[in-house]
């Protein structure tokens, strides 16, 4: 069971993609030759009346084939034929429905989840550091070793995702910033950084909806962090997991709550979304770069040139997702 719904958590943030370019290619008038869900062997298929349908095997991906899209063509609704900002917002779509997606996923976890956590200090537990090194009660945590505070998420993932022995936290006290240095969070019952409690926030339709577009930008900004922290070197191949990866953790849980099933949704799909953004070969990110140059210098890039590049792209994507997925099955066996 937990197999079939990691495959249609999938299913649907690929389509919700695939639609964003669709829905927005159809608005512009362009022709749309094929619809595609998933990746391989069709299962089903269905033609409309322009635009052929499909189901296919592996829900790895899909695509939408729009005439003029990837070859010249004289068509009038030919991808070619439109402006460059039409050509644009129909590149865009896809990731933009995705965060479109997550931010509603957010807000359905936040109607749910109780009281909103702010980012002001209510209390402490027993023998805490971060009081001893200064953090008093009414504090608003705004910025720790630099990185900015959105929400108590952020609190979470930069506290445990450190190996700092202190940080430099930045707070609001009295209306005024309070730069306090080498503080110390340190909870030794619980094994865990946070030794601190956060007041809660009435929920209210402002507050709910400020809430989940700063947390899903949080969420956005840990993907672009990890992408950072993967060029670097903090992260190897070893480190990444696709699919396969996945949908064997969803597994492996003893069990699935709703919240935990909408933050994997909200993840997924929002991690769709500002990936497919990179500026990459064979990503709408890509085409992106090549729409932008086009706009600058007032001509396109020859089609031969540009499919070529998105050609090598493709087949560099598909060796990494290999050797993803190759990893994600040694994980299992080990």
């Amino acid at each position: 069971m937990k197999i079939i719904v990691a495959i249609l958590v999938f299913g649907i943030v690929i389509a919700i993609h695939e639609f964003g370019h669709f829905i927005v290619a159809k608005l512009n008038g362009i022709r749309v030759n094929k619809f595609a869900i998933g990746m391989g062997p069709i299962l089903l298929k269905k033609q409309g009346k322009e635009t052929e349908y499909s189901l296919r095997l592996l829900p790895i991906g899909g695509f939408c084939a729009m005439e003029g899209e990837d070859e010249d063509s004289e068509d009038d609704r030919a991808f070619n034929k439109k402006p460059t900002l039409s050509r644009i917002a129909v590149v865009v779509a896809g990731a933009i429905m995705n965060i479109i997606l997550g931010f509603i996923v957010v807000i359905v976890m936040t109607c749910t989840n109780g009281d909103i956590a702010s980012c002001t200090v209510s209390g402490f537990v027993e023998d805490s550091a971060s009081q001893s090194s200064g953090l008093r009660t009414g504090d608003k945590i705004i910025e720790i070793d630099g990185m900015g505070i959105l929400t108590d998420f952020d609190i979470s993932y930069k506290l445990s995702n450190t190996t700092n022995d202190s940080y430099d936290v930045v707070v609001k006290r009295d209306g005024e910033k309070v730069l306090l240095e080498d503080v110390v969070f340190l909870n030794e019952k619980a094994g865990s950084p946070v030794d601190f409690y956060v007041m809660p926030q009435k929920r209210t339709v402002v507050s709910v909806l400020t809430y989940s577009a700063k947390k899903t930008v949080s969420i956005a900004r840990l993907i672009w962090i990890s992408l950072i922290d993967l060029v670097g070197g903090k992260y190897g191949i070893k480190d990444l997991s696709g699919p396969v990866g996945i949908v064997t953790e969803v597994t492996r849980a003893p069990s699935i709550s709703l919240s935990r099933a909408l933050s994997m949704i909200a993840f997924i799909t929002i991690n769709i979304g500002i990936f497919n953004l990179l500026p990459l070969p064979a990503l709408d990110g890509g085409r992106l770069v090549f729409l932008i140059i086009e706009a600058i210098r007032g001509k396109p890039v020859k089609t031969e040139h540009e499919a070529l590049v998105h050609f090598i792209g493709i087949v560099l994507l598909m060796i990494l997702m290999l050797v993803v997925t190759f990893n994600d099955i040694l994980k299992i066996f080990q």
